[in-house]
């Protein structure tokens, strides 16, 4: 494989090792690798570009977002002709759900590209969808809309999206209990309690009560992330009322 002139001449091997990660990842070569190689760049890394503006993957990721979500709805917008904005929308959120980003960040292993101080093993699961976008972002500046479209509809549409099974998967079941709770009248509450487990990990312990009644507990890393194992657990537990 032939390479850009001048590309490696600062740090040959290294920058040869990310160039060819690149183009087995993308599918197709890049032509400006510090595009790149920002997408890449956590915060901590504390890095300035030649004016003192901070250089890190952030900016990459907010435009990744955006081409994101403008190319999957155009897919949805061509597939699903009967589909209301509702409806798209909808489909859409699940599509780009966090949850789904870092799944595709896990599986392209993009966290070995990875520059910080941090040590990769103490960063949360978000990382992996934040720089999955970041590199959405890169291709467009570096290709352009078309590569762009390429790179989602071969690694995001062709292997996961299947509108039959997103139809029925739940993005949030916090947003049914509570939907479900405003509809029949009902009060709920999310409450933090004493956590008394001894991870090493701060956990945050939460309860849900509807009607003043217990009807879940769960303990996570996050007070969100609590909130919505507790709701998982009352969803499965009032299903069948929930059905009616």
């Amino acid at each position: 494989m032939s390479f850009p002139s001048n590309l490696f001449n600062s740090h040959p091997k290294e920058d040869e090792d990310f160039y060819m990660g690149m183009v087995k990842i993308l599918g197709f070569k890049p032509k400006n690798l510090e595009i790149y190689k920002k997408a890449f760049l956590h915060r901590s890394a504390n890095k300035k570009d030649a004016i003192g503006n901070p250089m890190n993957y952030e900016r990459l990721e907010f435009l990744g977002d955006s081409m994101l979500g403008t190319i999957i709805s155009k897919h949805l917008y061509k597939e699903v002709p009967g589909g209301d904005e509702g409806y798209l929308t909808k489909m859409r959120s699940k599509i780009v759900s966090r949850k789904h980003l870092n799944e595709l960040g896990k599986d392209l292993r993009l966290i070995k590209y990875v520059e910080s101080r941090i040590p990769k093993s103490h960063f949360g699961d978000n990382i992996h969808g934040n720089v999955f976008e970041a590199l959405v972002g890169a291709i467009y500046l570096d290709r352009g809309y078309n590569y762009c479209e390429k790179f989602i509809d071969e690694r995001v549409i062709e292997p996961y999206v299947d509108i039959e099974q997103l139809e029925g998967k739940v993005i949030s079941y916090k947003s049914l209990i509570i939907e479900w709770c405003q509809k029949q009248k009902k009060d709920f509450r999310y409450k933090v309690y004493e956590d008394t487990g001894n991870d090493p990990l701060k956990h945050f312990a939460v309860k849900l009560s509807i009607n003043d009644k217990v009807m879940a507990k769960a303990r996570a890393t996050s007070k969100k992330k609590a909130e919505e194992k507790a709701s998982k657990r009352a969803f499965f537990a009032l299903q069948d009322r929930m059905q009616q």
